[in-house]
């Protein structure tokens, strides 16, 4: 049986939101089968519990936001995706996220740390079997034409692949890869993926701040590119990160759903929001997907059955 899997202790990190710039201490606990991934905001009068679900996303400007319900006036949680990736990579199905502010820590703005994180607190298999969420039809959405054109699709794949195309028409990202694909089969999630960094333009900086957006970013933890160059002293971390950062972000949003998909997903120019609307129109259609386990481990797709880090 390929089983569920949480963390065998706690572990914590304290940083900054790169949104907010604020404060915040994060705490990852152990969750019993079935909980799912629980975010936790721990700094009001009476703590709330955020699940994560596609329903729940109430925000996808400049990352992925979750509250009760979805509802945009509760409580939240924001940028939950570099987590949320790192739990995909590592197959960990059930957590609670406990969190001293609304934003989760934006750290070095990849994926890796929440990696470590996990890894320090060790990955723990569950007496339950591990449920997939396993597409049975195509499902696309597109938004624009021509030179705003972007669209995300999923269609059914025995196994967990994805492949992400950027168009950004600037000398620097121009001069790195584009398009990528990662197959969860065959790639290595921690050495292939998350290490790759957020990245933003300083020509949107100051639009950002008004809107109280990108408060806490900097050289530490964003990749920041002027009109011609990336500016980081210590450069890129692959030849194709920024391609790279889109699926880190794309496997963060999509397990959001849940469960871990079976799937191939396939994107153009695509972000938070379209992917969390690539979700809810899968969910929405019962006849579109189903839910699986594998009690025999030979039946699953390649590698899904091994042990974190394997992934």
């Amino acid at each position: 049986m390929i089983q569920q899997r949480s963390i065998k202790q706690l572990t914590r990190a304290v940083g900054v939101g790169v949104h907010s710039g604020e404060k915040v201490e994060l705490t990852l606990r152990p969750a019993p089968a079935d909980t799912g991934i629980v975010f936790r905001r721990i700094d009001l009068p009476l703590p709330v519990d955020i699940p994560v679900s596609a329903l729940a996303v109430s925000d996808t400007r400049m990352a992925s936001t979750i509250s009760p319900g979805g509802d945009p006036g509760a409580p939240k949680v924001q940028t939950i995706e570099h987590l949320m990736s790192a739990c995909a990579g590592l197959g960990v199905d059930n957590l609670y996220v406990d969190i001293s502010a609304e934003e989760v820590p934006i750290l070095d703005g990849s994926a890796a740390t929440f990696v470590f994180l996990l890894q320090s607190a060790g990955i723990e298999l569950q007496g339950a079997p591990k449920r997939f969420l396993r597409v049975k039809k195509t499902v696309e959405v597109r938004e624009g034409e021509g030179a705003t054109l972007k669209w995300a699709r999923l269609a059914p794949f025995h196994g967990y692949k994805l492949s992400f195309e950027i168009e950004f028409n600037h000398p620097a990202v121009d001069a790195t890869g584009r398009r990528v694909e990662f197959d969860f089969s065959t790639g290595q999630y921690q050495r292939d993926i998350a290490r790759a960094r957020t990245f933003g333009f300083t020509k949107d900086v100051e639009m950002m701040r008004s809107r109280g957006l990108g408060l806490g970013g900097n050289l530490d933890n964003v990749i920041v590119i002027d009109d011609y160059r990336v500016l980081n002293a210590d450069g890129l971390r692959y030849d194709d990160e920024f391609v790279k950062h889109k699926i880190l972000d794309a496997i963060g949003d999509l397990h959001i759903a849940g469960h871990p998909l079976l799937a191939s997903y396939v994107a153009y120019k695509s972000g938070h929001a379209l992917n969390n609307k690539l979700l809810r129109l899968l969910l929405a259609d019962a006849s579109a997907y189903e839910v699986v386990t594998f009690e025999d481990e030979s039946a699953a797709p390649r590698g899904f059955a091994e042990l974190a880090p394997a992934w």
